[in-house]
């Protein structure tokens, strides 16, 4: 019986533990995973100092806007993907192509009412990719499928705001119809906190789907994230009368006693320190603008968990293994 039961313990398969070429292989595969986030960080430092010295030659950035550009482009290319930081060129060399179209008429037309101008500065950098980017960073270490598919739909949603907030902005100021207040129908002077067009709403549905598109391309025109599109237009357009009337409601303005103008400057173009007129002090357009973006980050990722677990599924897959 002893001798039995001792022949039995020695041949008794070690179930509880596992084969040590198993450990050894998920650690190659999370070896693998590190080697690769490491390269994509220092091509995006890399990729990303380049464009935002470039875009500082064409005026389109500040000194402080290249600090915020290079490391919002690096996060984003490092821990997203090639596709999310190609995603996040699109909206930024598309909104500088718009800044620039008719400057001279919008600065006729609007330039006094802007608290800046075409120029992006680090708050501004900051105001309309910080979401994405904090998306981005988590999306990278995210540890659960689901946290990884939350993340790549509000990427999109934030950066759809940000691109619809932006194109309507720069389009609808060249607007031959005069604005109206969003939240009363007002007509109001063009390039006013809250007044929309029809050319800036069909301008930020433009860009929202364009943004989408984009993004769906870069992922390979996956069947299972054929949504993005429509994701981003939908999450773009809300994001985008976010801020409108966020604009039109307690956003801080002001009033110059010398020309008689509302304006979101302290200072007015002509020099005269400017009145406080209506909003909250702190809540500026770069505020407004963080908000609105988070807005569309939200809803994005409620348009998400509401579609059908079949292809919530199909996106989770996705996300374990994004193109590079």
């Amino acid at each position: 019986m002893f001798q039995l039961q001792h022949v039995a313990e020695r041949t008794a398969p070690a179930i509880c533990n596992p084969p040590p070429f198993e450990t050894s292989s998920h650690k190659n595969v999370a070896n693998g995973r590190a080697r690769a986030r490491d390269s994509r960080l220092l091509l995006g430092l890399l990729f990303s100092t380049a464009i935002s010295l470039l875009a500082y030659r064409r005026r389109s950035l500040s000194r402080g806007g290249i600090a915020g550009a290079i490391v919002t482009g690096t996060t984003t290319f490092g821990l997203g993907g090639w596709s999310w930081g190609l995603s996040l060129i699109f909206f930024f060399v598309s909104s500088s192509i718009f800044s620039h179209v008719r400057a001279r008429d919008k600065a006729k037309t609007a330039a006094d009412k802007f608290s800046k101008g075409a120029r992006r500065d680090l708050a501004q950098v900051g105001a309309n990719g910080g979401v994405a980017t904090l998306l981005a960073l988590t999306y990278g270490f995210a540890p659960s499928r689901f946290l990884r598919d939350v993340c790549l739909a509000g990427y999109t949603g934030a950066l759809a705001t940000a691109t619809a907030d932006t194109w309507a902005t720069e389009i609808g100021v060249l607007s031959a119809r005069q604005p109206r207040l969003i939240t009363t129908g007002e007509p109001v002077a063009p390039g006013t906190s809250g007044g929309i067009t029809s050319l800036g709403t069909g301008a930020a549905i433009g860009g929202a789907l364009a943004l989408g598109t984009v993004f769906w391309l870069l992922q390979g025109c996956r069947r299972s994230l054929a949504s993005l599109p429509f994701i981003a237009l939908g999450s773009g357009l809300i994001g985008s009368l976010i801020d409108s009337y966020l604009g039109a409601t307690v956003q801080a303005m002001y009033y110059c006693p010398r020309c008689q103008h509302e304006t979101e400057r302290l200072i007015h173009s002509c020099g005269t320190k400017t009145l406080a007129l209506r909003g909250v002090s702190w809540f500026n357009n770069d505020v407004v603008n963080f908000m609105a973006t988070l807005g569309g980050a939200i809803f994005a990722i409620a348009i998400r968990v509401a579609t059908p677990s079949n292809a919530q599924n199909h996106l989770r897959r996705a996300g374990d293994n994004p193109p590079e």
